[in-house]
C-alpha cells in the first residue's frame, strides 16, 4: 500500500506494534534495482511487517549536485515492491518531511550531525554536509517508522559505519542489518546512478571492481602494504577514469590503514564522464 502522510503511516505502525509484529524498514530514494530487491527480501524474510521509503532526500544533496535529474520512478517501486511482499511504501513530498521547505539549512532545521572524524573523509571529503543530511533524514524515518530491523546495503559502506554510530550513539532503538553488495555478472557494482552511462561508459565502469577484486586476491597472496597494493590499480586506469579516491580503512571506524588486516575496507571513488562511481571490498 503506497501512503503520502506520516499521520498514516503512523497510524498502521500502532496497530502493527498493538499486535505484536516486528517491523522492518529499508530506506531508498527510489528508482530501484536489484540491489535494493535484495534489502527488501532480507527484510520481508527477517520480519512481520515491511516498510519501504522512496523519497529524494535533498538536504543530501551538495550544490551542484544531481537533485533535478535524479531518477524518479515511483509507479515501478511501487510495482517491485508490492510483488516483493512489502506491506507499505512510503513516499512522502518533501514539504511532508521538512514543513519549513524553503529553509532546508542548519540555520532554520534541526540537523542530526554525525562525528567529523567519520565524514571528513571518502565521499564525506568532497561532498561536504551529505552526511548530516543522510543521518538527518535516516533519523526522522527511525522516528516515524519506529522499525526493529533497518536493512541498508554495503555499497554505501561509509553510510553504513555512520548510521551505525549514530543508533550506538543516539540510543536508537533499531538494529542495523548490513546487506552485501549486489553485482552484475560482470561485477559492476548495482546503482541508481549507473541509469547514466552509456554502453561504453559501463564496459569503463568495470575498473572499480576489477581494481578492488585484484586487490584482495594480492592480499590473500601475503601482500600487506598499502603503498604496494594502491599501486597495482593503476595499470588498470586510463583517461576514460578519473580517480577521486582509492583508500584503506579501519572497518569500524573508517581510521586509515598503514598495513592491512582482516579488518581493512578498500573504498573507491571514480567519476567516468560526469558521472561519479563509488564501490568497497572488503579484504576479510
Amino acid at each position: 500500500m503506497l501512503y503520502h502522510k506520516i499521520v498514516e503511516v503512523r497510524e498502521k505502525i500502532k496497530q502493527w506494534k498493538k499486535e505484536g509484529l516486528t517491523v522492518g524498514l529499508v530506506p531508498t530514494m527510489g528508482a530501484l534495482h536489484n540491489g535494493h530487491l535484495s534489502l527488501i527480501k532480507k527484510s520481508v524474510e527477517k520480519c512481520d511487517k515491511t516498510v519501504v521509503s522512496v523519497f529524494v532526500n535533498p538536504i543530501q544533496f551538495c550544490p551542484g549536485e544531481d537533485l533535478d535529474k535524479y531518477p524518479r520512478t515511483l509507479d515501478a517501486d511501487e510495482k517491485l515492491c508490492n510483488d516483493a511482499g512489502v506491506d507499505i511504501v512510503f513516499s512522502p513530498s518533501p514539504v511532508e518531511m521538512y514543513p519549513d521547505a524553503q529553509m532546508l539549512s542548519n540555520d532554520f532545521l534541526t540537523y542530526v550531525i554525525p562525528p567529523f572524524f567519520y565524514t571528513n573523509k571518502l565521499c564525506g571529503k568532497s561532498r561536504v554536509g551529505h552526511f548530516d543530511g543522510v543521518c538527518t533524514v535516516v533519523n526522522k524515518l527511525f522516528n516515524i517508522v519506529q522499525p526493529d530491523f533497518a536493512f541498508f546495503g554495503e555499497k554505501d559502506r561509509q553510510q553504513l559505519i555512520i548510521l551505525k554510530k549514530m543508533v550506538k550513539d543516539l540510543n536508537i532503538p533499531v538494529q542495523i542489518i548490513p546487506c552485501p553488495i549486489v553485482r552484475e555478472e560482470n561485477g559492476l557494482a548495482l546503482s541508481s546512478r549507473n541509469k547514466y552511462l552509456s554502453e561504453d561508459d559501463k564496459v569503463n565502469a568495470l575498473v572499480l571492481s576489477k581494481i578492488l577484486f585484484n586487490i584482495k586476491s594480492c592480499y590473500n597472496e601475503g601482500m600487506k602494504d598499502v603503498k604496494a597494493l594502491t599501486e597495482t590499480a593503476y595499470s588498470f586506469l586510463n583517461d576514460r577514469h578519473s580517480l577521486e579516491y582509492l583508500e584503506f580503512r579501519d572497518a569500524d571506524n573508517l581510521e586509515e590503514k598503514t598495513a592491512a588486516d582482516n579488518n581493512t575496507i578498500v573504498f573507491i571513488a571514480l567519476k567516468i564522464g560526469n558521472v561519479r562511481l563509488i564501490d568497497n571490498i572488503s579484504l576479510v
